[in-house]
């Protein structure tokens, strides 16, 4: 299975607290349950996060100049670091200083696990998810900045785009 997504085939929805909203990218649901779910948003501000019992987050900024994440423990979000953190734990951005645009996992805990990376080429294993933060080149298809490829199958991949490997809970 191969899938190329494009800003046409996402979903804006608010944010559960109010204060903005998410572009949904991709949500993979079982019996009507959220398993995982990829998504971007903007975070121009401090303050809170919604809270999301029972899953666990990742969250990557992908543009600007990052800020902290202020909850059990102080967190640095900076530029293409990948930072993760509980759901169900009270968290705030604080240290916004510019715009951010960030891309986000969401994966429920005990079902699903993510390894997320951040890669200038390579191979896809598994169920995984490409975004593309640049121009990505991957089984004869051109993924532009902030398109998402999900596949199933291992492809070897150019460019810089972020990794998203998702695996049962009891593989990892």
């Amino acid at each position: 299975m191969m899938r190329h997504l494009k800003a046409k085939d996402f979903r804006v929805m608010p944010w559960a607290n109010g204060r903005g909203h998410t572009v949904e990218m991709w949500r993979e649901d079982r019996d009507g349950t959220l398993l995982w779910r990829l998504s971007r948003a903007a975070v121009v501000e401090d303050g809170p996060f919604s809270i999301f019992p029972g899953f666990d987050r990742n969250l990557t900024v992908i543009t600007g100049p990052g800020f902290d994440l202020v909850g059990d423990v102080r967190m640095s979000a900076r530029l293409l670091q990948p930072v993760e953190f509980a759901g169900d734990v009270p968290v705030r951005a604080e240290g916004v200083l510019a715009p951010c645009q960030d891309f986000n996992v969401m994966v429920r805990r005990g079902a699903v696990q993510a390894q997320v990376s951040v890669r200038d080429g390579g191979v896809t294993g598994g169920t995984c998810a490409l975004f593309a933060l640049g121009t990505v080149r991957v089984a004869g298809i051109v993924l532009s900045a902030q398109e998402l490829m999900l596949t199933d199958e291992d492809l070897v991949f150019e460019g810089q785009a972020i990794l998203v490997n998702i695996v049962p809970a009891t593989f990892l």
